[in-house]
């Protein structure tokens, strides 16, 4: 009888501590988890500042004239910092310039995307009822790659887009409607809605509504 006891005591510290193991393992993995997603979540904001910025050429002339204004002040002295500091006026000269045409050819955007074959196409399948086929979605992505450079690169780099997520992201940046964004995919307006505001979420780790996300895709 002292024996089975003993068995059953033993039996019994053995499950406590292999559950204590358990749940601390699991605890660990849950931690480690978290700390991953609020790295990536982190990673992904900086990415979309740096984005919206990327053309903000008040911003970067303010950013220039901060630099040069601790370049004066370091005078002779400290020769490695006053070489990075010019390295990193010369990066922000350089994306001014880019700036400057790439807001060119935004301000362009609307009468380049109103007047294109890939437009015309866009309203020829909208008064006919159909979808785009292979070979439209291909054009479509070109011509907005060609007048928002990356624009699909950038996209991905946030978020890796199902092919029906990245269609739907860019009939918005084509000015379509919900309805025709739905026409367009062949999905129900519903599930356009539910795409559009899940996207936010993933990319910036809070609820959102489907306008949230078509902002943000406008403003890229």
């Amino acid at each position: 009888m002292n024996e089975l006891m003993t068995i059953m005591t033993q039996r019994e510290w053995f499950l406590i501590i292999l559950g204590t193991a358990i749940y601390i393992v699991l605890f660990i993995v849950t931690v480690q988890n978290s700390r991953r997603k609020i790295l990536s979540l982190q990673e992904r904001l900086d990415k979309v500042r740096a984005m919206q910025e990327q053309y903000d050429i008040p911003a970067n002339m303010q950013k220039m004239a901060e630099l040069e204004s601790l370049i004066k002040k370091l005078g002779d002295e400290n020769s490695m910092l006053r070489l990075e500091l010019e390295e990193k006026k010369l990066a922000l000269d350089y994306n001014n310039k880019v700036a400057i045409i790439e807001n060119a050819k935004r301000e362009q955007a609307e009468t380049v995307i109103f007047s294109s074959e890939v437009y015309r196409r866009l309203q020829e399948c909208l008064n006919t009822g159909k979808s785009l086929n292979f070979e439209d979605w291909g054009e479509l992505t070109r011509m907005l790659n060609s007048i928002y450079s990356g624009f699909t690169e950038k996209l991905f780099s946030l978020y890796p887009m199902s092919e029906h997520e990245m269609h739907v992201s860019l009939l918005i940046k084509m000015r379509q409607q919900p309805k025709d964004i739905a026409m367009l995919t062949a999905h129900s307006k519903e599930s356009i809605a539910t795409t559009r505001s899940r996207l936010y979420s993933k990319v910036f780790g809070r609820k959102g509504s489907s306008k949230d996300w078509d902002d943000f895709v406008l403003s890229l």
